[in-house]
């Protein structure tokens, strides 16, 4: 018997039974001795991987590659861009080779049609992958990100995000990418621009101590961060902050002209008589 059919019929029993209904009320801190890490051990990672992609197929609505598949050209998923815009691609991709016992098993893991969530669905049927991802890998950042994105923004429920979000800030307390969705979280969901402000501060540092110094940081996300923290502040009224952050922006933006365009509209503002 191929020893590791036990571990695929562990995962899939797992998946059946707690797939459809996530108790993320319960989204503490993980018992690191839980059945799937015991059971799976460093394969989790690999298998939290192909959690990811199958939120990510049902997203996609359709057939999806597996873990050697991330293709798309900035390395991100459909999934992760959905609040960026619809993603261009193909509607008819046949399925490839199953390269390993991994991509074999995954596939017996997808949505039938092609089609995506967003407009017609709300996406509980991406979340239970996502924490199942997290549970896995908790140094997954990702999982925590998309998962909050999906809980705030369609399913409104943005206590499950925040909570959601801190469980991931305590496995990656480094992380940017998390400071950065929980400080959107405070600014669109819970008008709080204290606690805003605080987070996305938080979160830039963090960038500076993490990517500042390597050869090709991470630059897009820097920018989002900035561009974030300047809305916040223009929006509340401090404009001596927010141009001051728009200043900074501009400097790393691809489109300088337009971040040049809302440092006027500040200055305009400045301007006015009080």
């Amino acid at each position: 018997m191929n020893p590791v059919l036990p571990l695929a019929l562990a995962l899939a029993t797992a998946v059946a039974a707690g797939g459809r209904l996530l108790l993320w009320q319960q989204s503490g801190p993980q018992d690191s001795g839980s059945l799937l890490t015991l059971l799976l051990g460093e394969s989790r990672r690999a298998f939290a991987d192909q959690m990811f992609l199958k939120a990510d197929g049902y997203y996609h609505m359709g057939n999806y590659p597996s873990v050697f598949d991330l293709a798309l050209p900035d390395g991100k998923t459909h999934m992760a861009k959905e609040s960026e815009g619809h993603d261009q691609h193909g509607h008819s991709q046949p399925l490839p080779h199953h390269r390993d016992w991994l991509e074999a098993f995954g596939h017996h893991f997808r949505p039938t049609g092609h089609r995506h969530l967003d407009g017609i669905r709300d996406g509980r049927e991406i979340l239970p992958w996502l924490r199942l991802s997290a549970e896995l890998d908790p140094h997954r950042v990702d999982s925590y990100t998309v998962a909050a994105y999906w809980l705030r923004e369609r399913l409104n429920r943005v206590p499950d995000a925040e909570a959601f979000l801190r469980e991931g800030l305590r496995a990656n307390p480094d992380s940017y990418e998390i400071l950065f969705e929980l400080g959107r979280l405070y600014a669109e969901n819970n008008r709080d621009v204290p606690r805003a402000r605080a987070v996305l501060e938080l979160a830039i540092n963090k960038w500076i101590h993490r990517e500042a110094a390597k050869p090709a940081p991470d630059t897009p996300s820097y920018r989002l961060i900035l561009g974030q923290l300047a809305t916040l502040e223009e929006q509340a009224g401090n404009l001596d902050r927010a141009l001051a952050h728009y200043t900074r922006l501009k400097h790393f933006s691809p489109q300088p002209d337009a971040v040049q365009k809302r440092i006027d509209e500040v200055l305009t503002k400045m301007a006015r008589p009080k």
